[in-house]
């Protein structure tokens, strides 16, 4: 027999959302899932780890859930909890009473009922299965394909003979998906890398650097702030066979390279706009992405005549910015 659920639906505030979480788990439910109320919508926002969209400031969000057990259980990461307008899926028992949960978990923080909720019956399924059904493999240009490892078999059996990229979401940022690391893939994908040396500053989860070993780079470094990207970025070149150095960003800085990629936000691409271009050995490339198109005059102006940087290609409001050493 197949079990089922109950699933309470509501929406909060970002303030509110964590608190409200805890009451609900603290009253008996089984777990409680965040998600943006605004998703799919001009005003969504960016998932914990992504730059943010056109039109959204540039801090990050918080994380996606928090839960106890059951078939959504997971933890959150991060200090926010929450979007703007926060969606709560609060997960119970069929044979709970969800209103009688409600009104607890109202109580406990002192505050009326939201007038907008709902419920739904849950049938189970297969989460992983489920989960992964999510992500798709991405072609990248002519010569590159995104695939997660549970399509990795797919991926051998198609006709176009693309380098395959295994990478799997996780907790550093870089599946491809995201118009800034897609245009530095397809910058990557249609540079001659033979011989060359490349740095991958902001390394996430590696993406730009196992794409630059795969394609014939005679060398490549990682560099992070986040030790967790540290080690997904190692792992990841683990799971593509290839080799790359990764560092942590208070390291040593490694020898000037031929290449040098920064796929992270404006503020940091202005702050660290010296230490970048110190990078970049004489005739080499510097490319920049997280940057909005409104921002490349500001952004372009911390780079001087010796390595100025200029739109290479924009999509989706964002543009990907290059410039060569002469």
């Amino acid at each position: 027999m197949t079990r089922q659920w109950q699933e309470l639906m509501l929406e909060v505030s970002r303030d509110e959302a964590e608190a409200w979480a805890d009451a609900f788990l603290d009253a008996g439910a089984l777990s409680v899932q965040a998600e943006d109320a605004d998703a799919d919508s001009p005003d969504e926002q960016p998932l914990f780890g992504e730059p943010p969209t056109p039109g959204q400031p540039d801090a990050l969000p918080g994380p996606t859930f928090s839960s106890a057990t059951g078939p959504a259980s997971g933890t959150a990461h991060g200090a926010t909890f929450g979007w703007e307008r926060t969606r709560l899926a609060v997960l119970l028992d069929n044979g709970d009473d969800g209103a009688a949960l409600l009104r607890q978990a109202a109580a406990t923080l002192g505050k009326p009922v939201p007038a907008t909720h709902s419920s739904r019956t849950v049938e189970d399924q297969d989460w992983v299965r489920a989960t992964q059904a999510q992500f798709e493999p991405i072609p990248v240009g002519q010569r590159l394909l995104i695939v997660p490892s549970w399509r990795v078999q797919e991926a051998l059996q198609r006709e176009d003979r693309r380098v395959a990229l295994v990478i799997d979401p996780g907790l550093a940022f870089g599946t491809g998906s995201h118009p800034t690391t897609h245009m530095c893939l397809e910058w990557l994908e249609q540079a001659d890398l033979a011989g060359r040396r490349v740095i991958d500053y902001g390394c996430g989860s590696g993406i730009l650097a196992i794409a630059a070993a795969r394609l014939g780079s005679a060398g490549v470094t990682g560099i992070d702030i986040d030790p967790q990207a540290l080690v997904s970025a190692a792992e990841n070149a683990r799971i593509n066979d290839v080799t790359i150095t990764v560092q942590s960003s208070s390291d040593a800085l490694p020898p000037a390279a031929d290449v040098v990629m920064a796929n992270i936000l404006s503020n940091p691409l202005k702050l660290l706009a010296p230490m970048l271009m110190s990078l970049v050995a004489p005739g080499g490339t510097l490319v920049l992405s997280g940057v909005l198109e409104r921002q490349i005059e500001e952004v372009s102006q911390f780079y001087d005549e010796s390595l100025p940087v200029t739109p290479w290609r924009v999509r989706d409001g964002w543009v990907c910015l290059v410039g060569s050493r002469g």
